[in-house]
């Protein structure tokens, strides 16, 4: 059936009828949208829906990752005609998902961009769809946060990455991908306290409140420790999880724009998403891939992946 349905399938993207079940458009070819669901603006029976946020202009190093979306989008034509492995179930057959596009946005009005993504990211919700989001750099996951907070209030976050993000910053006109997560805090949309950031491996004198599963913590420990007490932090909490791919180790990610060495493999951080399964999930992000830096698409292709297991991990409590 796969081989027949190959032989004629072409741009998917826009083709397709329906927004469920798999897709066996011959990879190399056609329009590439997120696990080949159809492109549409059109929410109406869509269940949860992927968006690309394609903003750099708050990074500290090296920049590319408007790129990321794309990339990512292009990398997950891999995966889209079998179920995602291991879950016991299949997203892509079970869910409607749509992938919504990019946002738009004035490139030479960098300070207007939170906002904007608020507002985009809002409406999806608006419609009852759940939204993933393609960064992007770090600093596009505020705006997501406030949409999402507006929705279900006060969130407990997960946060992969290397750097915690939480560096003080009382100036509401700055945008910047190092102090978005201690805006969040304190402008309520993030309970620390109720909150995990894993795979930490630099320095920040004050956590602000949050639980800190350090990559030593994650190579020393198993891995399905680790997700047992990141599931046991944020209980049954509205649960917002951001993964910066930066969490991986530079040998599994080199396209990002702060590297640092020491971090997760791919394996590990599978594995401790899938062990994340049963949490409130309301909403989540992949950001940092930056194209110009990645090699053979390395980064990307843990980036789709990434976003895949998000959307398992939110349809795990809701198949």
């Amino acid at each position: 059936m796969a081989l027949e349905d190959a032989k004629k399938q072409i741009d998917h993207a826009f083709t397709r009828e329906d927004l469920k079940g798999p897709s066996f458009e011959n990879v190399f070819a056609g329009a590439p949208s997120f696990l080949r669901r159809r492109y549409t603006k059109d929410l109406s029976g869509a269940d949860i829906a992927v968006t690309g946020l394609p903003f750099d202009q708050a990074v500290t190093n090296r920049p590319g990752t408007r790129l990321g979306p794309r990339a990512i989008r292009e990398a997950s034509l891999l995966q889209p005609c079998d179920a995602p492995y291991g879950w016991g179930y299949d997203v892509l057959s079970d869910f409607a998902i749509a992938d919504y596009g990019d946002m738009a946005f004035d490139y030479a009005m960098p300070s207007e961009v939170p906002a904007k993504i608020e507002a985009h990211v809002g409406g999806i919700l608006a419609t009852d769809t759940a939204c993933i989001a393609l960064g992007g750099d770090h600093s596009v996951t505020l705006g997501c946060l406030r949409a999402h907070a507006k929705v279900h209030g006060p969130l407990s976050v997960i946060q992969f990455d290397a750097h915690t993000d939480t560096w003080a910053d009382d100036d509401a006109a700055r945008v910047d991908h190092g102090t978005f997560m201690y805006k969040a805090v304190k402008e309520g949309l993030v309970v620390p306290e109720r909150s995990v950031q894993i795979g930490i491996r630099t320095d920040n004198p004050d956590p602000i409140g949050f639980n800190i599963l350090d990559a030593r913590a994650v190579h020393a420990k198993g891995l399905e420790e680790i997700a047992a007490q990141a599931r046991e932090i944020v209980g049954s909490n509205p649960c917002y999880l951001t993964f910066d791919i930066d969490a991986l180790d530079p040998a599994f990610a080199p396209g990002t724009g702060t590297p640092v060495w020491g971090g997760m493999s791919s394996a590990q951080a599978a594995m401790i998403l899938r062990a994340l399964a049963g949490i409130n999930l309301t909403g989540g992000d992949v950001v940092e891939v930056s194209p110009p830096f990645d090699h053979m698409a390395i980064t990307a292709i843990a980036g789709a992946h990434v976003a895949t297991e998000l959307l398992c991990l939110w349809g795990w409590t809701r198949r």
